[in-house]
């Protein structure tokens, strides 16, 4: 299951913030979608998946909103 979190409009530190948060509920090995709007959003992603464990698993930019992917660290559960 993949969960989105829209922190579009949002800057710096906020959407890792609210990922931060939004991890708590969701399942280890879960994939999960951040729009955001930010341009230093990608390397914050980056960063904060270096040192928190979890994967950056790729980006993309559709006009002015980024995609970032990640998916929680730790096993699957099930």
């Amino acid at each position: 299951m993949t969960s989105e979190l829209d922190t579009t409009g949002l800057k710096c530190p906020l959407p890792v913030l609210r990922a931060k948060k939004r991890l708590k509920d969701i399942d280890a090995g879960a994939v999960m979608r951040v729009l955001a709007t930010d341009p230093d959003a990608v390397a914050d992603f980056e960063a904060f998946c270096a040192e928190t464990g979890h994967t950056f698993v790729d980006w993309c930019k559709d006009g002015d909103v980024l995609t970032i992917t990640i998916q929680k660290s730790g096993h699957k559960s099930g």
